[in-house]
């Protein structure tokens, strides 16, 4: 039996299909799912081992960057995500997604099954929309999706409101449990296209069973993804892999689940 993805989707999503791909190559069955399906019950969220929210610009993005897919999940799957999270299965959001998990609450999480927003993804100081490939510093953190992942990752991103903020104690309280899970690598624009307080591109909650971050992972599985691979070097990829440095971050999910839910 292969670990089951629920790739979500609704009006907007434009990365379904690469998130999909992401998973099957890193030997999931997937099932992309339309949220009306799961709000009616006529998909049961608890027959999947992971959640994936990928990237896009959900329902336009209106109001603000993933807040009405935010609203819609939180109030009319509450009991559904509850129960998925207390089973100790993954989350990951990306992007869109990753914004839909900060405005649920689900991250950076509080300890309990109330959902409550504590930070957002607002719009990049730049006050423009950003699309480029940047360096991320992988953090210490207890985040099942970056186990073993190298120090330095190379990931595209493409937002408008990506910048993560925070009050004080909530970042505080983000250092001190390790939930920072990849920062800029530089803080300078347009190394951190964002201004992203602490440099943050990603964060998981406090178990480690729910991530989200910013760049695009399912943008880079395979070497042929790189915007320079005819010219690859070992200081951004290691010449004799066919892996991007996005796929071990699937991977890492189906390893977790075959390991302790199968």
């Amino acid at each position: 039996m292969n670990p089951k993805a629920l790739i979500l989707r609704t009006a907007g999503t434009n990365c379904d299909a690469e998130t999909d791909m992401a998973f099957q190559l890193a030997g999931a069955e997937t099932t992309l799912v339309h949220i009306q399906h799961l709000i009616s019950g006529k998909v049961n969220l608890a027959e999947y081992h992971i959640l994936a929210i990928p990237g896009g610009f959900s329902y336009g993005d209106d109001i603000a960057a993933g807040i009405l897919l935010a609203i819609e999940m939180k109030h009319k799957l509450t009991d559904a995500l509850n129960r998925f999270v207390e089973d100790g299965k993954l989350i990951i959001g990306i992007c869109n997604g990753f914004q839909v998990l900060v405005r649920t609450g689900l991250l950076p999480g509080n300890g309990t099954s109330e959902m409550a927003q504590r930070a957002t993804l607002a719009m990049n100081t730049s006050a423009k929309f950003e699309c480029r490939w940047v360096d991320l510093a992988t953090q210490e953190s207890p985040c099942v999706f970056t186990k073993g992942v190298k120090a330095r990752v190379y990931l595209p991103v493409a937002h408008a409101e990506g910048r993560f903020t925070a009050p004080a104690n909530v970042l505080s309280e983000l250092e001190t449990n390790n939930q920072i899970v990849f920062r800029y690598a530089e803080s300078r624009y347009p190394n951190n296209p964002n201004g992203s307080d602490s440099n943050i591109a990603g964060i998981c909650d406090a178990t480690g069973k729910i991530f989200g971050l910013m760049p695009h992972p399912e943008r880079f599985l395979t070497k042929w993804n790189h915007p320079r691979w005819t010219r690859i070097s070992a200081k951004t990829q290691d010449p004799g892999s066919e892996e991007g440095d996005g796929l071990v971050i699937f991977k890492n999910a189906i390893n977790y689940i075959t390991a302790n839910l199968l």
